[in-house]
């Protein structure tokens, strides 16, 4: 094989090493990479040719320098037995160099990784949480006993009182049917009797049906007594968000008397891109950070993607749930969310910073033993925080280069590329190897 095949070849493989060259002169210069690089070991190591340390391409038979005084390096012959099987393109460093260039390790661990959709949100009620009060029947607002919005009020509070002759009227009933049933219950007749029952207990479930509270119920009862005003209770715990009437005013069953939200729960609506809304499914965890709470994130959960897409802006919403029970979170507040989608659980995971792209694989760097790297190519899952899973390639417990990689991986391939080409000249006895131009 003459030079200029040799070059050529040797020029096409080693295109991706990226400052291979100049790595591979400085780890010569400093003694770190030994013998052992290209997979062989020798006894008596045997030197075929001296190649240039800036272009492989031009080589030499005897030891030469180049333009800048730089000493060819040697390429040595290979012996048939590989160093304890160790794949091409293992390399080999000095302890001491190892140190000197700053290289670190990590070991891949198993844990739950998932794949990061980040958005703005905006803080909503509940919907399921929301009461609206309307009066049953028509009547006069006596009295507001909360009358500011915005006000914290627990279950069964009272809210106001209200003037409804229906009201007074149906009392009126209840208190007679109750005197019948009082004169009749000693009747002989059992239908007589029974009458008196179901009358008692018809007029007692319009009340109920009117939503006058059970405490005026018992009330009216034992003391016999009409109750002009009747109250309106709190349904749940909760805030007050809207105050539709005023004392005084006349109210029928459209008006609205107040509007509650239990905020002890909110929601939080985002807007997800197109691209990214097939990796979300309802439960998928979420976390949130506002600018009103520096540091602190809450935790909540996917409850709902919607089946439309915003027109305008060509975004998907997605209802996120919360729970809020120091009611932190306030409806219109505006937050960063991120969304944990795809879970992986016990996922291999080492460092992203630790992968080595050439734009067609993805490798890693093994620590074989201390001071021996062995490059291996990988297949990737998710990613999420600076970490990657692992789906093939590198078992748990193995420990991965996550630093100076890239001197590793220019020493590397242009090992392998040497290994290559002394395997091109094994069968062509008698190669010619005449100095280049330089």
């Amino acid at each position: 094989m003459n030079k200029q095949t040799v070059g050529g070849v040797l020029i096409a493989l080693v295109l991706g090493g990226g400052g291979g060259y100049w790595v591979a002169n400085y780890l010569a210069r400093e003694g770190a990479v030994s013998a052992v690089d290209t997979g062989m070991t020798s006894t008596e190591p045997k030197v075929l040719f001296y190649r240039n340390p800036m272009n492989p391409a031009i080589t030499s038979p005897v030891p030469a320098q180049d333009e800048m005084g730089m000493d060819y390096l040697p390429v040595y012959a290979e012996q048939d037995v590989r160093a304890d099987n160790a794949p091409v393109g293992t390399v080999s460093i000095d302890p001491v160099m190892v140190q000197n260039i700053g290289v670190r390790t990590t070991v891949a661990v198993q844990q739950t990784l998932s794949r990061e959709i980040r958005a703005v949100g905006r803080v909503d009620f509940d919907e399921e949480r929301l009461s609206q009060l309307h009066p049953k029947t028509e009547g006069w607002i006596e009295q507001l006993f909360i009358d500011k919005t915005g006000e914290p009020i627990e279950k069964d509070t009272i809210l106001l009182s209200i003037y409804s002759p229906q009201l007074v009227t149906s009392q009126q009933e209840y208190l007679l049917a109750l005197n019948s049933l009082d004169a009749l219950k000693e009747s002989p007749y059992e239908e007589i009797r029974s009458g008196a029952e179901q009358l008692v207990s018809s007029s007692r479930e319009r009340l109920e049906l009117l939503d006058v509270p059970e405490h005026q119920i018992h009330e009216l009862e034992h003391t016999r007594s009409i109750k002009k005003y009747l109250h309106i209770h709190s349904p749940f715990d909760g805030v007050i968000i809207n105050i539709g009437a005023r004392e005084g005013q006349f109210v029928t069953p459209a008006t609205e008397l107040y509007k509650i939200a239990d905020l002890s729960r909110v929601w939080v609506f985002a807007d997800v891109y197109e691209s990214e809304v097939s990796w979300i499914q309802s439960g998928d965890p979420v976390e949130m950070k506002l600018a009103a709470f520096p540091g602190k994130a809450f935790s909540g959960r996917v409850g709902y993607i919607y089946p439309y897409a915003e027109a305008s802006t060509r975004t998907i919403k997605v209802r996120l749930e919360f729970d809020n029970p120091d009611l932190l979170l306030k409806p219109d507040m505006f937050a960063d969310v991120t969304i944990l989608a795809q879970r992986k659980v016990d996922a291999i995971v080492i460092p992203a910073e630790a992968v080595v792209r050439s734009g067609e694989r993805e490798q890693v760097f093994v620590v074989r033993e201390p001071g021996k790297f062995e490059p291996r190519v990988v297949r990737l899952g998710v990613s999420s925080r600076g970490m990657v899973q692992v789906i093939e390639g590198v078992a748990a417990g193995e420990e991965v280069v996550t630093s100076s990689q890239f001197l590793i991986d220019s020493e590397s391939k242009l090992r392998e590329v040497t290994a290559k080409m002394l395997k091109m000249l094994s069968t062509q006895p008698g190669g010619d190897h005449d100095q280049g131009n330089h």
